[in-house]
């Protein structure tokens, strides 16, 4: 079995870091829609007493207890101890965003893909997607469209972050997802008009065209391998940092009928989960088609599932 490639060290870290806490707050701040002066008032704090807090400058337990019962946060989870749980999208995005700020090498199961390898025209159609998706007249004071945009602004700063720091990345995409997302596109709901479902399966097209080009050129720290067997119902990403490695577990999809409104993600240091998850990277990178042959698998899976490309002019 190939092993995944890394030449980053794992080692488990109990230590409580502050600096972790205060990342922790923050995210949830944002999960709840919580501006920085809407939760020092809450809280009678002052917003520099929050703003510090939030970069890890905690001095008194009573403090961090408050904010948690505020921010309706277990302090254990503020805290880091065991699993940390996050409820909302927006909170589990950032908390990816910290994560990745700080890792080396990013391993990961996504479904269709990596948001992080995608083009920047997926953000365009992701955003009228995540808006589709809201139910009809379930959202009459438009918060669930306000936390849209929210979470693309912190997915975008993701990508951004991403390319600038240029972290190694091992993306396990499953051949089974990559089908759908051809044959539907990238949709919020079923009853869409015909043209605007072809739209969206052309959009599919080009991310996985580009998705080919990123295997043809083989760019520096960016490992694809397309699993064409079983794989985990829920997504998994591997943090790997200079001391410690982190573990997230996802309800959250981004892909094909995506869901940003209910689940709980997990995300932990504990040994025996990212153990169990070490192992099940290793054996789904193992089985997956790399290179050539993955090469040659996703251009039959175009061929066979996209929508045909629209014609070529010569000006």
């Amino acid at each position: 079995m190939t092993p995944i490639p890394t030449s980053i060290p794992m080692q488990d870290d109990d230590a409580i870091r502050f600096s972790d806490i205060g990342a922790r707050l923050r995210a949830h701040r944002l999960g709840k829609g919580l501006t920085p002066e809407a939760l020092a008032e809450k809280l009678g704090i002052s917003r520099a007493a929050l703003y510090r807090a939030e970069k890890g400058e905690i001095r008194k337990i009573e403090m961090l207890t408050s904010i948690a019962a505020e921010l309706g946060v277990s302090l254990p989870s503020l805290l880091g101890v065991g699993v940390e749980y996050v409820s909302t999208s927006i909170g589990f995005f950032e908390r990816m965003r910290q994560l990745e700020d700080e890792c080396q090498q990013i391993i990961g199961l996504f479904s269709p893909m990596s948001y992080l390898l995608t083009s920047d025209d997926y953000d365009a159609i992701l955003r009228e997607v995540l808006l589709e998706s809201i139910p009809d007249g379930t959202d009459p004071d438009g918060e669930a469209a306000d936390a849209v945009e929210r979470l693309l602004e912190i997915l975008r700063a993701r990508k951004e972050a991403f390319r600038l720091r240029r972290p190694l990345i091992v993306s396990l995409i499953s051949s089974a997802d990559l089908e759908r997302f051809l044959l539907h596109g990238l949709i919020g709901r079923h009853d869409l008009p015909p043209q605007t479902v072809d739209r969206r399966r052309l959009m599919a097209r080009r991310e996985a065209e580009y998705l080919l080009s990123m295997l043809r050129d083989q760019p520096i720290g960016i490992q694809i391998g397309i699993v064409r067997g079983p794989v985990p119902a829920t997504s998994f990403q591997i943090f790997r940092q200079t001391s410690r490695s982190v573990l997230a577990i996802s309800p959250f999809r981004l892909g094909e009928q995506p869901n940003v409104r209910l689940g709980v993600a997990m995300i932990t240091s504990a040994a025996e989960a990212m153990t169990l998850h070490e192992t099940i990277a290793e054996r789904l990178w193992g089985d997956a088609l790399k290179g050539a042959e993955a090469i040659a698998h996703l251009d039959a899976t175009i061929d066979k599932y996209a929508i045909a490309a629209p014609p070529t002019t010569d000006g």
